[in-house]
């Protein structure tokens, strides 16, 4: 069967039931011609289809366009029947056709049939239903705001509105305006439903009213943006003629006026003021927009931020000094002192150019607060500047001006933090930079550093010599083997080798239980630690040089008083055995020794506690902090066979290392283990050379590195170990083992040892030292060389712990394995003549 559609004059004969193409996004009119692209399988066979059966198809939308195979129920009902005026097969597999609108036309059942997408429809033309005079005028109004459309839209040629209003009918003029309006295809839908013409006119002029109001929004915005940047334009232009009429009239900038005034006042010196003077000049003729003139109005103000002449007056009272050293750090006397002798010397001579102190120890020791202690004793500002993992020249000199966003260096930016040309700055982790592509930041130091350079000191960013000369330095270091060697020569090395019990005692009652009490709403005086809970804390929850940890073990205590105090009391927390009565008497602190209370001020005795109190016991302290992760007695001093103790100095303060070796039978394969640097290997090596050279005199199988297998081990394997002062007792293990005499185990030991037997010196005996009094060594054996040092060590050691200065391993033999050296000299035990007196020890 076939149906008759209309189109003006014109008549078309198409089957009833015809293929249908489906349409994303795209809506097609009628006396539209328009191309497609058609690439779905199921398009391609509506195409076919067409072809063979007239050239004739229907056209629907999609309701959903990102549907891939539509169905029935995925069309719209209304659509347009058209014809295939052009098919191009394209290679890449898709065709491309052009079809023309015919009519409008209703689907009145969807089909598959052969695989191809039918639709049976009837026609559905637009009829005219108002009277010819009012049609008319609403065609012509749509005509009107076409234009206007055409005329604001950028996307649309002028071109289609002569041919639109070239069109006879007025159903032609209302399909081409549809088919140019750009807006979705769901609204191009609603236009194609319009039930009859005069309708569809009505829907063209509300829809192009609308879509012309937000044209002409978009034009004012438009407008508005160019006449903003015209304005811009327009006020540079005027600025620019103002500055001309005020220089004509010997007026000048306000602005400009107060910067010239500024930098009269400040009091710079000659070179600096004429260069600020200059920048003033280039920024005055340089436009305000320029980004060279913020270049040149960041380099003024920073001039005058910094300061030239300003600083505070020295407070040269060294008695007071002494006290406020005393009042915020416990011990450090060898530091104290020194700064007592700058103090001095400045008092006398009211200036004092000599090297830069630089601290070196362990973390937790207070290098870093002692700068502040010491600008305080001072009466001068404190600047810290932190080091720890700057890899950039840049960062210490600064950047020149030519980069975007340059600006000057760490050393000037702590001078303008700190205000005056005199503060404490104080460098800290000066042992952490780093060096990469971008320049050596350890290099740039050398000059901030050296007293005959400091004081025309260069930064790129202000190209100016700045007089660091009155700035006092002072930097810390956990490590001495990271500083380059000629920053280490520009300071004056002062050691921290760490606390001792009674020292880190005393810290705790006197600074950190009252600050870390009040820090958690605690009341010091409600709450007492006894001595033996703080000597527990001390040696079994925590193990360290400092008190770090130690603070924060106390800090874990008050917070966890803070939460029994919030929380409501039940009875079940009114009888925990963990809460005492604060009746119960606190014993005294240690009682320390004459130098050491010469040296600081007595330790206070905690105050009387009230009824409410809360006492902190040796019972308790599990419940507080929990399993205690140390043990003291896991450091044994039992006599063994083939273990030494040795005595280690590292980042974090001294350490005792236990020495093991094993012999086995084998083919004298010697194997290390324990993560052991070349250096330590190279001891090792060493010591074994020793122990073969000296077989007969010690007693052991000449071939006993051709039998048997040694295998030196040092325990705590994850920790790299190096360095060569645990030859010695590498060498006593190893000797001990193959001997099969028991090494005193009193008795630590450090030194070097050269193939002969000799015994050099080594670094860190004070901390090395240290170490050894925290874990109970008795004796300690030390290279010769090093005995002057033992005046230097703290009292509390030299009284505790007995040294033994030797020369060669045949007197450590003869301290440690007794009998094993049989031609060996006596070993005296008192110190040798250093200087002019001889110190003992004990």
């Amino acid at each position: 069967m076939s149906l008759i559609l209309t189109r003006d004059a014109e008549r078309f004969q198409v089957p009833e039931r015809l293929p249908v193409l489906p349409l994303r996004d795209v809506v097609l009119f009628p006396y539209v011609v328009m191309p497609l692209i058609i690439g779905r399988s199921q398009s391609l066979a509506a195409v076919d289809a067409a072809a063979n059966d007239g050239n004739v198809v229907l056209l629907v939308a999609q309701r959903n366009a990102d549907q891939q195979d539509p169905a029935a129920a995925d069309l719209f009902r209304i659509g347009v029947v058209a014809r295939l005026m052009q098919v191009v097969r394209l290679p890449n597999g898709t065709t491309k056709i052009l079809v023309e609108g015919i009519a409008r036309a209703r689907v009145t059942r969807y089909a598959t049939s052969a695989g191809t997408l039918r639709a049976t429809i009837a026609p559905e033309p637009f009829v005219d239903e108002k009277e010819p005079a009012d049609q008319s005028a609403l065609g012509r109004r749509v005509l009107s705001l076409f234009e206007e459309y055409v005329s604001l839209h950028r996307r649309i040629p002028p071109e289609v509105v002569t041919l639109v209003q070239a069109t006879a009918s007025e159903e032609r003029q209302a399909c081409a305006v549809s088919a140019h309006l750009a807006v979705r295809h769901d609204v191009r839908q609603t236009l194609l439903e319009a039930p009859n013409l005069p309708a569809l006119l009505s829907q063209l002029a509300q829809l192009l009213a609308a879509e012309i109001e937000i044209l002409r929004l978009e034009r004012k915005i438009e407008d508005d943006v160019r006449g903003s940047l015209f304005q811009n334009q327009r006020e540079f232009y005027l600025q620019e003629q103002l500055k001309a009429i005020h220089r004509e009239l010997g007026q000048e900038d306000d602005d400009f006026g107060d910067l010239e005034a500024a930098i009269e006042k400040k009091g710079l010196p000659d070179i600096v003021k004429a260069r600020a003077h200059r920048e003033l000049r280039k920024l005055r003729r340089m436009s305000p927009l320029s980004p060279e003139a913020t270049v040149a109005r960041n380099f003024v103000d920073w001039v005058l931020a910094l300061p030239w002449t300003e600083r505070t007056d020295d407070a040269l009272d060294v008695a007071r000094a002494r006290v406020i050293l005393d009042e915020d750090h416990y011990g450090l006397v060898e530091v104290k002192e020194r700064i007592l002798d700058y103090i001095a010397v400045l008092s006398l001579v009211g200036k004092l150019e000599g090297p830069i102190l630089c601290l070196v120890g362990p973390p937790g020791v207070g290098k870093t607060s002692l700068g502040r202690s010491v600008a305080r004793a001072l009466g001068r500002r404190f600047a810290r500047m932190s080091l720890g993992g700057v890899r950039d020249e840049a960062e210490i000199r600064g950047h020149r001006r030519t980069y975007i966003g340059s600006m000057p260096g760490r050393v000037i930016q702590a001078m303008r933090r700190a205000e005056v040309v005199n503060p404490v700055l104080l460098l800290d982790e000066i042992d952490k930079l780093g060096q990469d592509y971008r320049g050596d930041p350890a290099s740039a130091l050398l000059e901030v550093l050296d007293p005959e350079q400091n004081r025309t000191f260069s930064d790129h960013y202000l190209e100016v010599d700045y007089d660091l000369s009155h700035v006092l330095f002072i930097t810390t270091a956990n490590s001495l083997s990271t500083i380059p060697e000629p920053l280490r020569d520009r300071m004056e090395i002062i050691r921290l080798p760490g606390y001792l019990d009674l020292e880190k005692q005393a810290i705790a009652r006197q600074f950190l239980i009252p600050k870390q009490l009040r820090q958690n709403g605690l009341d010091p005086a409600s709450v007492t630690f006894e001595q033996p809970a703080v000597s527990d804390i001390i040696h079994r929850y925590t193990r360290e040089a400092g008190v770090r940890d130690l603070e924060r073990r106390i800090a874990r205590i008050g917070r966890k008083l803070a939460r029994r105090r919030a929380e409501p009391v039940t009875a079940a927390s009114a009888s925990d055995p963990n809460e005492r009565s604060s009746t119960e008497a606190t014993p005294a602190p240690a009682k320390r020794s004459r130098a050491k209370k010469a040296q600081q001020p007595s330790a206070p005795q905690p105050a009387a506690t009230p009824a409410e109190g809360t006492t902190v016991t040796s019972e308790n302290l599990r419940a507080l902090l929990g399993v205690a992760p140390y043990d003291p007695a896991d450091m044994s001093l039992e006599d063994k066979v083939g273990v030494a103790t040795g005595l280690a100095y590292t980042s974090v303060g001294g350490e005792t290392l236990e020495i093991e070796v094993a012999v086995v039978r084998g083919r004298g394969k010697v194997q290390l283990t324990g993560t052991l640097g070349d250096v330590m290997k190279e001891s090792a090596s060493a010591a074994l050379s020793y122990a073969r050279s000296r077989a007969a005199a010690l007693g052991i199988d000449r071939d006993f590195h051709r039998s048997r297998d040694l295998h030196v081990h040092i325990p705590d394997g994850a920790t790299p170990k190096d360095g060569p002062s645990a030859g010695i007792a590498i060498a006593t293990a190893v000797i001990s083992a193959l001997t099969g005499l028991p090494v005193r185990g009193n008795t630590a030991m450090t030194g070097e040892i050269t193939l002969r037997g000799r015994v050099l010196p080594i670094g860190g005996l004070k901390e090395k030292s240290v170490a050894a009094h925290r874990n109970g060594i008795a004796h300690v054996i030390i290279p010769f060389g090093n005995a002057r040092e033992l005046e230097e060590l703290p009292e509390e050691v030299r009284a505790a712990v007995q040294f033994h200065p030797v020369r060669t391993m045949d007197e450590v033999m003869a301290l440690v394995i007794p009998g094993v050296v049989a031609t060996a000299p006596e070993m005296p035990i008192t110190a040798p003549n250093v200087g002019v007196s001889a110190p003992t020890t004990h």
